[in-house]
């Protein structure tokens, strides 16, 4: 069985494919400090995409979408921060926070969704 790392590398794997396929530009992934940590920094064209990856295998406990609680989108946020104070090449892009919503369906096929502006700061 796979761990939960493993997991997580694979639908992050999953995802980075689908946004590249989408015209996104990987910068980072993983980008990690004291307080949280940003699955993928990705430029959208003149927009610096932080995005959040979340699986979830069913909907019975509200689906990957719901998953993101505050305390999570908080910790995004301080990894963000972090990641402009240590990448100043970077904050001359506009930032937005954006989730991806993997989850699998009848046939136990991962489905995407890509929700761009998922929260605000």
């Amino acid at each position: 069985m796979d761990t939960k790392r493993e997991t997580g590398d694979q639908y992050e794997n999953l995802a980075l494919e689908y946004l590249t396929r989408n015209g996104l530009k990987l910068i980072k992934r993983n980008h990690l400090c004291k307080g949280g940590e940003i699955d993928l920094v990705m430029l959208d064209n003149a927009t610096l995409a932080l995005i959040e990856v979340r699986f979830r295998r069913s909907r019975s406990h509200g689906g990957a979408a719901a998953s993101v609680t505050s305390t999570k989108r908080h910790r995004i946020v301080l990894a963000a921060r972090h990641l402009l104070h240590t990448r100043s090449d970077l904050k001359k892009y506009r930032a937005r926070f954006d989730l991806i919503a993997i989850e699998l369906d009848e046939q136990q096929q991962p489905t995407i969704e890509w929700i761009k502006s998922a929260f605000g700061v």
